[in-house]
């Protein structure tokens, strides 16, 4: 099964290529989205060969009339059954425009944390989101690529959808895994996704060249300077 999706053994697989698979086991697009929350529970937005197994044996477990939980996996159940791709049985997977990588649990903290930090008509200036980020201890560059990442509208300040997209950014530095040069598609907010694509006046992000180590750059299309620019350490 890891083969076919993952034939070059990177070691990894990505939420499209998974959710091609998965939806050849003809469970429902409620099950097939508890699944993957289960096999990505950090929602990283890929499937290491763990999560990847994770995800065979809960699709078994549907299959055979189980509830899909971690307490399922110690079930004895036959293999998983996949359908061909011509199956009368093939249904939409788990797409990645409804999917968010931000979890539940994570979205209700980083809510109350944007609340705390009292934004104004739903928006969060860099003045008052840059303390937060700092308190990171990230590098300059690193919060600087979390600050672009996060304003994606490019206005120079975050909504409470924005923010919790930097939270969960921040916290995944925080745990060694890098930041992205891009927004992967899942990390996009379902309320952006439809507007997401081109931003007039929108600087794009630039993985050769990440801001000085002395600066957070941010350069909103409005011209508005925001308070991410020059910040010592």
């Amino acid at each position: 099964f890891l083969f076919q999706v993952d034939p070059t053994y990177t070691g990894r697989v990505g939420a499209s290529e998974a959710a091609l698979f998965l939806k050849k086991s003809g469970l429902s697009d409620i099950i097939l989205g508890k699944i993957w929350d289960l096999a990505d529970p950090e929602g990283k937005g890929y499937l290491d060969k763990q999560g990847f197994y994770v995800a065979l044996r809960l699709v078994a477990c549907a299959q055979n009339g189980h509830d899909v939980n971690l307490s399922s996996l110690n079930l004895t159940v036959p293999p998983p059954k996949f359908h061909d791709s011509s199956s009368p049985l093939m249904i939409t997977p788990p797409s990645t425009e409804t999917h968010w990588a931000v979890r539940v649990e994570e979205k209700a903290k980083f809510d109350g944390i944007f609340e705390s930090l009292l934004p104004v008509n739903g928006l969060l200036s860099g003045d008052k989101v840059k303390p937060v980020l700092m308190n990171s201890k990230l590098p300059l560059d690193i919060l600087g690529r979390v600050w672009d990442l996060s304003d994606i509208d490019k206005d120079g300040h975050l909504d409470k959808d924005e923010f919790a997209v930097a939270m969960h950014l921040v916290y995944r530095a925080l745990e060694k895994e890098s930041v992205p040069s891009q927004l992967p598609p899942s990390l996009i907010p379902p309320s952006k996704r439809k507007k997401s694509s081109v931003f007039p006046g929108a600087v794009p992000v630039l993985p050769a060249s990440p801001p000085p180590k002395d600066s957070l750059r941010s350069t909103p299309s409005h011209g508005s300077g925001t308070s991410l620019n020059s910040i010592g350490s």
